[in-house]
């Protein structure tokens, strides 16, 4: 009912309209997930620079802050939108990422600086959004209450996580395999005969994702003629060796994965390397790539094919000024950039041969040379000078939608 004061109705703004507290929250939730690029973008430089003094940060962990960082700032536009009694869960992946940063060099200490770092920067753009939104007082006071109490669930949370992975509080056989193995391969110096694995012979390491990789990996190791080292440093994660007397040809070994791999798994794979030496630089190769294999989501991806690529996903800058400097004038065409994007890809795998990418494409030579005229018009740089730009960008398309 309209209660009256003053001579006026007042009425009581039913759930969910413009008006309430949940109308209220949510126009400002939308306006932060339209800008959630912004503060993601913006989380992961400050992470990036806090973390520029530590060394011997491996690529699985850096690809896990990535993720980890774009979940924390859903995680906190839903405390804004839902309040905390939504949010009593704190979501798997940053239980995960805990547990291997304290398996990194980064220290307990870092960690929550990193974390007070993203509150402090989400909590800058939820003011900037509420003062857009003209936010009623009382309600940013209750959003600024319960992203506070989110928040200190979430630190909680991964600090115990951290802690007690620190501390070693799990001892299964798989887990203290996995522990000999990362000190083995972070250099210290253990009895490698303990390990039920031959060090001095060829390896090629691997890493795997996906619920049957375990599997998957002990299956692959007979059809190669390979003795299998095994180890599950994660609940997603399988990181295998594959050993034997003499390199494995490469054509074979596209060949078996061609035939054998599950399609819907994940894999990466080093290059063949002899010795101990030998065992840990093909693994540290199939971690670079292992950025590569989680994007696609399956298949497999190769360091010597992927090298250049991955090392470019580690440089967020560079990824976005690539997208920017070459992607986006082509998405202007009226295809979005289909044709041209499609040429360039026909135009690199052929060496840059035009009349092998016209034969590739089914259209004549001067077709494709005509459209490489016109992306040159469009970047505003020959493709002599900046192919292997472009080429990396065009890389980079096709694995941002290579899932979809």
């Amino acid at each position: 009912m309209a209660r009256q004061q003053g001579g006026q109705d007042l009425m009581t703004p039913k759930s969910g309209s413009p008006g309430s507290v949940p109308g209220q929250r949510a126009a400002v939730a939308v306006r932060m997930r339209e800008c959630r690029p912004e503060i993601v973008e913006a989380v992961r430089a400050r992470s990036a620079a806090l973390l520029e003094s530590v060394r011997g940060l491996d690529p699985e962990f850096m690809e896990g802050q990535r993720i980890a960082v774009a979940a924390a700032v859903d995680f906190g536009i839903e405390a804004v939108e839902f309040g905390e009694a939504r949010c009593r869960e704190v979501p798997a992946i940053f239980h995960a990422q805990a547990r291997l940063t304290a398996r990194s060099v980064v220290s307990l200490d870092m960690m929550m600086r990193r974390y007070f770092a993203g509150y402090v920067l989400l909590g800058d753009f939820l003011m900037r959004e509420a003062d857009q939104c003209s936010l009623n007082g009382t309600v940013l006071q209750i959003i600024m209450r319960d992203t506070a109490a989110v928040f200190d669930r979430l630190i909680s949370t991964v600090a115990e996580e951290y802690q007690r992975e620190a501390r070693g509080l799990t001892f299964s056989r798989d887990e203290r395999m996995a522990a000999r193995v990362r000190a083995l391969l972070s250099g210290e110096l253990l009895e490698a005969a303990d390990i039920d694995y031959e060090f001095d012979a060829w390896h090629l390491g691997a890493v795997a994702i996906g619920g049957r990789a375990s599997d998957a990996l002990k299956d692959l190791a007979p059809r190669l003629d390979r003795r299998l080292l095994l180890v599950r440093p994660d609940d997603d994660i399988v990181w295998a060796w594959f050993g034997g007397r003499r390199p494995i040809d490469p054509e074979t070994l596209e060949a078996t994965l061609s035939s054998t791999w599950p399609d819907e798994l994940g894999l990466a794979l080093g290059e063949s390397a002899k010795r101990l030496a030998g065992w840990r630089l093909t693994h540290r190769q199939a971690q670079a790539v292992l950025p590569v294999a989680r994007r696609r989501g399956n298949g497999w991806v190769q360091y010597a094919d992927a090298a250049l690529l991955a090392s470019v996903l580690q440089d967020e800058l560079l990824v976005g000024s690539l997208q920017e400097r070459y992607l986006a004038p082509l998405a202007a065409e009226r295809d979005g950039g289909a044709t041209l994007r499609a040429t360039l890809r026909a135009f690199f795998a052929s060496d840059r041969n035009v009349s092998s990418a016209a034969a590739a494409l089914g259209v004549s030579r001067h077709t494709v040379a005509n459209r490489l005229r016109i992306v040159e018009e469009k970047v505003g740089r020959s493709l002599t000078s900046s192919g292997a730009e472009v080429e990396a960008a065009i890389q980079l398309h096709d694995l941002d939608h290579s899932a979809s």
